[in-house]
């Protein structure tokens, strides 16, 4: 008797933790959207959570076009989009731009090619240059490794490279950074474009002779940089905002730097933010 007395003990003390802290995170404040800006939002929603928020930020992927839709439905209180919202999203969302990005070629670590022009980076993808010997490299067909429609990433690049030409049908269509980063690592004849905060492992390419670094991103020399936004449609509800402050914060933003974005507020300006 004793003992089973002792057992229902710990189960009611169990219950009462779990009930006490379910009901001191009741709310869930949701984060959807894009593949690229994904990974960094999981990173600060995970330090944020660490912190004892009110609502625990959960982070789920899906796309640009998939995160503004989400946000529009109130299915998310927050969005995720990797690039310029189009005119008439503009009418329906507010955008804050978090960070900034720079879209980076990568190739296989193997490969002989270091620069390209952006005009030779737009002819590969659109099909009119097919082997690597016509931009330099070693005899090859060129493998294209691009990503799926309604990833901001892949709208991004069209406009940022393609100019809106449309990328030829035999290119490989992957669904995530990872993915693409994972074909090219495994393939000599590969051809991708992803966000410069992953490439780790890959070989960037030089574009107009200049390297996509950093530097380069927040200098202006880099020609394919994109936002990284959160957007919702007016203005962000309470427990949006708080994480929102969080992530424009001095200490948010010194997180995203370390991952390889560029902060998207000035350094005092982010300096006197509060978490």
């Amino acid at each position: 008797m004793k003992w089973i007395l002792i057992v229902l003990a710990v189960i009611v003390v169990a219950a009462v933790a779990w009930y006490g802290l379910s009901g001191e995170r009741a709310c869930a404040l949701n984060v959807v959207g894009s593949t690229s800006v994904q990974p960094f939002a999981e990173m600060l929603a995970e330090i944020y959570n660490q912190q004892g928020s009110d609502c625990i930020v959960d982070v789920q992927g899906g796309g640009s076009t998939a995160g503004l839709q989400a946000a529009a439905n109130g299915i998310a209180d927050i969005g995720m989009c990797s690039r310029s919202l189009k005119a008439e999203e503009e009418e329906k969302f507010t955008p804050i731009v978090i960070a900034r990005d720079g879209l980076a070629i990568v190739v296989h670590p193997t490969n002989s090619v270091d620069n390209l022009t952006r005009e030779q980076v737009r002819r590969m993808f659109a099909g009119e240059i097919a082997d690597w010997r016509e931009v330099g490299g070693r005899p090859g067909p060129i493998r294209l490794i691009t990503r799926e429609e309604g990833s901001g990433t892949r709208e991004a690049f069209s406009k940022l490279v393609m100019d809106n030409q449309r990328i030829a049908r035999r290119a490989l269509t992957q669904e995530s950074n990872m993915a693409v980063k994972e074909l090219v690592a495994h393939d000599p004849a590969a051809v991708g474009y992803m966000s410069l905060g992953l490439v780790g492992g890959l070989k960037t390419v030089r574009i107009d002779g200049v390297s996509p670094t950093v530097e380069h991103v927040i200098d202006g020399s880099y020609p394919l940089v994109r936002p990284f936004l959160f957007v919702t449609t007016g203005p962000p509800n309470p427990r949006a905002r708080k994480f929102i402050a969080f992530v424009l914060s001095a200490a948010g933003q010194a997180l995203l730097e370390r991952e390889g974005l560029v902060r998207a507020v000035d350094r005092p300006a982010a300096e006197g933010s509060s978490p």
